[in-house]
């Protein structure tokens, strides 16, 4: 669900976890750029920060292990802060083991720039990321971090007079008084304003002014009082209940948040306890399965007729006498009269022609014996994986099972290279329009939602796993047909389907494609669908020009 946040509910959230976390001890953090979280791997606790706009907020769980690849920080807690009316909180961080530090994570809760950054020393030196963006404000590792431009709004410290409310609002017309409030006065927010403009028969604005002060206040008098606000947008966490608007009490805010929450939202403690390395080594391994499926078909499909090849043996034995000596081809008559032209090694005997046609007709019963074995081998590995995907992300799978059904990973030091690149291939049709193809599951995602504009055409092949594919489309209307089937061919060729004689291709805008909360990488499901049928052609690989692309 799409919490949403502003500078109150930050602070008060700020002041409940330093309640709950102050002085524990921390044994590592994990930057999660692929699920968007940040997990504190406390000694009793498990902090998780989920930083993605549509599905954000913090829950806690019981102890965690580690893995190996997260960032171990021994350090304990000194404080949670929120910076003031500001959407921005602060972990602050005393190593317990060297020299080095304070660190602190940072975490921003800036609707579509949600990040969480760790730093080092006094002057916040940026050391982790846990996503990189782009702008002359974005987080450097190695550079000192920058607060993001403030607003600069009034009475930041909560103190103001009823006089300066009124002489700040009355020359305001009616229509514009809550955007005057929103872009001048501090604690201001999509969510409280219209109960800081409630007004009073005798005293203009000053129950507005009540509430308002009681938000900003910088050190409240009276105790927390969560509430679940029930908006025009749902339910939502708020530190106290807001005039004019119905509310549920809760116990903290926390609680609120959990209880605000789609299931899929809060991943399960298991899920946690895998890693992103042990899941990111599980999906290599489904890739490598079902690109196994895809040769082994590709084999099985290319086969020559067993029967055939006997034949044009027996036909060399036949006419060895009409075969010179040396020749490379040659046309003979076959056993039914019609002419054949027969392809021949000019350095061999003419009986040993005969014989190779003869071992590759063996060779080719022998793989219409063993290949479809085979095949239904690799595909119940890829079912069987896919199976423990899915119960890693649902957290039935703890991670020494996962390390066991996955090959043991290399070095893997190509796979900071790879994952720095563009999440798809570009290529460029006929008519000069540009398509993305991406280059997995978990970059199909990236390029669908991270890559694309909505009334671009996305298209996959159907009942097939494979590429997402994106034609780039700025005009009204559908594409030009020879483009749009130019695209479907592609996703055809990038999909397990390549080897079939007929493809079905589905195709709709891109903004009629939705992910599921919680599904593998690449999982979609589109609307509003259209199909064509094409054939797969290798050689329009060669056709379309090929680029690799690093814009959006």
């Amino acid at each position: 669900m799409a919490l949403r946040w502003d500078s109150v509910l930050v602070r008060e959230l700020a002041r409940e976890l330093d309640r709950e976390f102050g002085g524990a001890r921390l044994r590592a953090i994990r930057l999660d750029a692929r699920t968007r979280e940040a997990v504190l791997f406390f000694r009793d606790r498990t902090m998780v920060w989920r930083l993605h706009p549509e599905r954000s907020g913090v829950w806690c769980h019981g102890p965690i292990t580690p893995q190996a690849q997260d960032l171990r920080l021994p350090a304990t807690v000194r404080g949670i802060r929120a910076l003031p009316d500001e959407r921005i909180l602060t972990v602050e961080l005393q190593s317990r083991r060297s020299a080095r530090g304070p660190w602190t994570l940072i975490v921003e809760l800036l609707g579509n720039r949600m990040n969480a950054i760790v730093t080092e020393g006094s002057d916040h030196t940026v050391r982790h990321v846990l996503r990189t963006r782009s702008g002359s404000d974005a987080a450097r590792i190695g550079k000192p971090w920058i607060l993001p431009n403030s607003a600069g709004r009034r009475w930041v410290d909560g103190h103001v007079s009823e006089e300066e409310w009124q002489a700040r609002l009355l020359p305001v017309p009616p229509p514009d008084r809550r955007r005057e409030l929103l872009s001048t006065t501090a604690w201001v927010s999509t969510l409280n304003a219209e109960a800081c403009l409630a007004d009073h028969p005798d005293r203009p604005f000053s129950l507005g002014l009540e509430t308002w002060r009681r938000l900003a206040a910088p050190a409240p008098t009276d105790p927390p009082s969560p509430v679940i606000l029930e908006t025009e947008h749902g339910l939502q966490p708020y530190p106290v209940p807001l005039p004019g608007t119905r509310s549920q009490p809760v116990s903290t805010l926390i609680g609120a948040i959990a209880a605000c929450s789609d299931a899929d939202d809060a991943r399960p403690a298991g899920a946690l306890a895998v890693g992103p390395e042990l899941l990111e080594r599980l999906e290599d391994a489904i890739a490598a399965a079902e690109r196994r499926v895809v040769r082994l078909t590709a084999q099985l499909d290319g086969r020559q007729d067993p029967s055939h090849l006997r034949r044009i043996g027996d036909l060399i034995l036949a006419r060895f006498r009409e075969i010179p000596g040396g020749a490379s081809s040659i046309t003979l008559k076959d056993f039914d009269g019609s002419e054949v032209e027969l392809q021949l090694d000019p350095e061999l005997a003419t009986h040993q022609n005969a014989s190779r046609y003869y071992d590759r007709a063996s060779r080719s019963e022998r793989a219409a014996e063993r290949i479809p074995r085979l095949i239904e081998d690799a595909t119940r590995d890829v079912d069987r994986l896919r199976t423990l995907l899915a119960s890693a992300h649902a957290g039935a799978a703890d991670a020494e099972t996962v390390r066991e059904a996955v090959p043991p990973s290399p070095s893997r030091q190509s796979r900071r290279p790879r994952m720095e690149s563009t999440p798809y291939r570009c290529f460029r049709t006929s008519g000069g329009l540009e398509v993305r193809v991406g280059r997995g599951s978990r970059q199909n995602d990236d390029l669908t939602f991270r890559n694309s504009s909505p009334n671009d055409i996305w298209l996959h092949a159907r009942h097939a796993s494979g590429a997402h594919v994106i034609l780039r489309w700025r005009g009204a209307g559908s594409p030009p047909a020879r483009d749009l089937e130019e695209a479907a061919c592609l996703a055809a060729l990038h999909s397990r389907a390549r080897t079939s004689q007929t493809v079905p291709v589905d195709w709709t805008l891109r903004k009629y494609v939705r992910k599921p909360r919680g599904s593998a990488p690449g999982a979609v499901v589109p609307d509003r669908v259209q199909t064509l049928f094409v054939t797969p052609d290798q050689a329009l690989l060669d056709q379309l020009s090929s680029e690799e692309s690093t814009g959006a």
